[in-house]
């Protein structure tokens, strides 16, 4: 299995490639500087990883970064500051773009000897993900604060929701079409977004996620068995409840449905084929 990694850490991506790639004439991995708030850049690192690859199979948009001070406090001044959307173009519209690219090249393949052209997730499990059913998938971090409120962090709340939303509402019509795309959905895990103290108070509290259990989920999602069709699903990661599919929003009663069921008649022909 071969490894394609686009971060905008070069520094880090020359660190891995190092420790992994112990055979020039046969690397294991292959990276990429990018920037997924810009289109542009996405797109290019894309392209690397066909000419590099050929196939691609599983593609993980992970990348996201922490709430900035996006809305000054500045009663005094006569200015209007415009709000820093660093969050939502990371978070949120990367997230998409990569889908986006993922979900194009995934309509081009032939399929698969198990009748899958693409998954979108993410995971590094090589040996059941080869003996998985399906071979092929999207899978995006979001966050718990896709479906919690977290008072102070508004934009990132905002974005985690918007994904969570794109999941839910996406990973349903591309099921269609033999894609899987579900998101991942930690509570906080130890990451360079937030800080060792504030790491250290989670997880003297009991909240906070070991990353083996966040890398359980994405095993689970690729390797096949009972979740091989599971398309469309948010699953919530916490130390204390484990791993479950974050239950949805019910229709609260027909009328709502139906108008749910008239919106997909309507709207149906936006995600078919165009000659």
């Amino acid at each position: 299995m071969k490894v394609f990694v686009a971060d905008a850490d070069v520094p880090g991506l020359r660190a891995l490639s190092k420790q992994l790639n112990t055979n020039p004439q046969d690397p294991a991995i292959y990276t990429t500087e990018v920037d997924v708030a810009e289109w542009e850049s996405i797109e290019r690192a894309f392209r690397y990883a066909v000419s590099a690859m050929g196939r691609i199979d599983y593609v993980f948009p992970i990348a996201g970064i922490g709430e900035r001070r996006s809305f000054p406090n500045k009663p005094k001044s006569d200015e209007y500051v415009k709000p820093d959307m660093s969050v939502i173009d990371i978070d949120q519209i990367g997230v998409i773009y990569t889908v986006s690219l993922a979900v194009q090249h995934f309509r081009r393949l032939e399929k698969n000897r198990h009748g899958v052209k693409g998954r979108s997730a993410c995971s590094s499990f090589r040996e059941k993900c080869l003996n998985a059913d399906r071979l092929t998938t999207v899978v995006a971090v979001a966050s718990v604060c896709g479906f919690y409120i977290h008072t102070t962090i508004p934009l990132y709340t905002a974005a985690k929701h918007a994904i969570v939303g794109f999941t839910r509402s996406y990973g349903k019509i591309l099921a269609e079409e033999s894609i899987t795309f579900n998101s991942v959905c930690p509570n906080k895990i130890r990451t360079s977004i937030g800080t060792a103290e504030s790491y250290e108070k989670a997880e003297k509290a009991g909240c906070l996620v070991p990353m083996e259990k966040l890398l359980e989920c994405f095993e689970m999602l690729l390797s096949g068995g009972e979740h091989k069709d599971l398309s469309g699903e948010c699953l919530e990661v916490a130390p204390q409840l484990g791993i479950r599919i974050a239950p949805k929003v019910e229709f609260v009663n027909e009328e709502s449905k139906k108008s749910a069921e008239i919106t997909y008649e309507r709207s149906h022909y936006l995600h078919e084929v165009v000659e």
